[in-house]
């Protein structure tokens, strides 16, 4: 759906504007591979932040608390 959204405004892009359409269209690629190493940053916090959590809630874990639904369904919202 994101593919048709943006593929829709770029050609109304370019009916409006040709030049800065074609120029979009070749700048976009570049934009992506700047943002990659980012991404990359974003990724490994999440899962260093999801190990920290991990390890400080294995007492409880071994214990044998569990999670109720009220609190899963406040983490899933």
């Amino acid at each position: 759906m994101k593919f048709l959204i943006a593929l829709i405004a770029w050609a109304i892009l370019f009916v409006l504007c040709w030049p800065l359409a074609l120029i979009a269209i070749v700048l976009w690629p570049i934009a992506w591979l700047i943002s990659l190493p980012f991404r990359l940053v974003g990724i490994t916090f999440f899962a260093i932040f999801a190990l920290l959590k991990a390890i400080l809630f294995l007492p409880a874990r071994i214990l044998g608390w569990r999670p109720n639904q009220a609190q899963t369904a406040r983490a899933a919202t």
